[in-house]
């Protein structure tokens, strides 16, 4: 049986809490969590301490002990990402297959440094949001997109990345500027691709499921709204990685993602004026 290592903030959170059973099922047991770290205790919940005895997880006192004693590694995190690099280091230093948990980055100069730290060490890594799993996706024929529109929940700091990552996996990594159009309430994003293509993100609250609409060249115009088991699809996706050390997400994507994020954040701050984005590669 292989081990896998929990590195996290704190270790009460959402994704630490699903995914061991996850693993384990979709693995047939042949995948467990073994061991965790969390750098302090959740400030409501279970201590760190709690968590593990909760979860039959062996509590470790450093991140190189989890790096140690484990096969595989997820550094968690997934509303913290500001932690990403301190937690990331010894694990992308391992050569042990790694997986960072979204967002990946807080910027697009520390998402680069990460995937330079892990190709430096020859460890495998890769990030994503479990929405890029959704089957729905999938069947989206990318040939002749013109323009995104897309709704789903939650801030623009943490949940953006749901719609936006599926937006550069569709229309690819050549996202040239943003705009902040929206509100308060209601954030919203549009984002200019090479070629005058166009994508709209939505968040106009919680009760809003995640939808897009998709227009094409031809005229044609697809919805999606994914109802698959995206986050199945994902953990399957994510033994694969483990077993086989090739990540199904390009580093390029992932740089791509938190580019449109962090220049977001800043298009927020100064509405309806277009910001420009780095070039991609």
């Amino acid at each position: 049986m292989k081990k896998i290592g929990f590195i996290d903030y704190y270790l009460d959170e959402w994704h630490a809490n699903q995914y061991p059973a996850w693993i384990r099922d979709a693995t047939g047991g042949a995948m467990e969590v073994a061991f965790a770290y969390g750098m302090k205790d959740a400030g409501h919940g279970l201590s760190n301490k709690e968590w593990c005895a909760k979860n039959g997880v062996t509590p470790c006192g450093t991140i190189e002990e989890v790096v140690a004693r484990s096969d595989y590694l997820i550094v968690l995190s997934p509303d913290n990402p500001e932690q990403h690099e301190a937690l990331a280091e010894l694990p992308l230093a391992s050569g042990k297959p790694t997986y960072i948990d979204k967002t990946f980055a807080p910027d697009r100069a520390a998402a680069l440094r990460l995937f330079e730290r892990a190709a430096r060490h020859r460890t495998p890594l890769y990030s994503s949001s479990a929405l890029r799993y959704a089957a729905e996706y999938a069947e989206v024929e990318r040939e002749g997109i013109q323009v995104i529109s897309s709704w789903g929940p939650g801030l623009l700091e943490n949940y953006s990345i749901h719609q936006i990552e599926p937006i550069v996996a569709l229309m690819g990594t050549e996202a040239k500027r943003v705009m902040y159009t929206g509100t308060a309430a209601a954030p919203a994003l549009l984002i200019e691709f090479s070629g005058g293509r166009q994508a709209t993100i939505q968040q106009p609250g919680p009760g809003c499921p995640f939808t897009m609409a998709v227009n094409y060249a031809s005229g044609a115009c697809r919805v999606v709204q994914p109802a698959s088991d995206f986050f199945q699809s994902f953990i399957r996706d994510l033994a694969r990685f483990f077993e086989t050390g090739e990540a199904a997400v390009p580093p390029a994507e992932t740089i791509a993602v938190i580019s449109i994020i962090e220049n977001g954040l800043i298009a927020a701050k100064q509405p309806y004026q277009w910001i420009e984005l780095p070039e991609s590669g």
